[in-house]
């Protein structure tokens, strides 16, 4: 009976989990950093280079991710086709535009080590631009990744009597 519990135990270390990542105003870089560990199974007391332990990433809010300083107009994101004069420049404001996920997907996608095993490690990151998850994805998830920086309440989020009760600096 004790090796019923021993191959249960197993089991349960070597299943892959789903985690789910907000990504709302948090900075992509952050984001690629949390989730490749979960990818890779570093997270895991069983991890090992050669081995394919890796869990499931879900990133949902992939529209509402924020970039520190003038990011979005000067970062350059670089692409060449192969052909001559095939060399593609495009700032992060337009490839967002163009796509919410792909920003976050390829921060993941260049953060993940260079071998190959990153396209199946890539088969397992679901993003998601909205916090819309389908309904076969989200019966999956076990555990959410705690967001890598803390989002800082609006003013209007806050009721009259804590903004009453806020210390104040200036008086007029």
């Amino acid at each position: 009976m004790a090796s019923y519990t021993k191959a249960a135990q197993q089991w349960a270390t070597f299943a892959r989990a789903w985690y789910l990542l907000d990504a709302k105003m948090q900075p992509p870089g952050k984001i690629a950093a949390a989730t490749v560990i979960r990818l890779e199974g570093r997270h895991k007391p069983i991890y090992h280079a050669l081995s394919d332990c890796g869990d499931h990433v879900v990133i949902i809010n992939t529209r509402h991710i924020a970039f520190s300083g003038n990011k979005w107009e000067q970062k350059v994101y670089s692409s060449h086709t192969g052909y001559p004069g095939g060399f593609k420049q495009v700032t992060a404001t337009q490839l967002h535009l163009k796509d919410p996920t792909a920003i976050v997907k390829l921060t993941v996608y260049r953060m993940l080590p260079k071998n190959l095993q990153r396209r199946t490690m890539m088969q397992r990151l679901h993003l998601f631009p909205e916090d819309v998850i389908p309904e076969d994805i989200q019966k999956n998830l076990l555990q959410e990744i705690p967001q890598p920086r803390a989002v800082p309440k609006r003013l209007d989020e806050y009721t009259p009597e804590e903004v009453a009760a806020f210390p104040k600096v200036w008086t007029p």
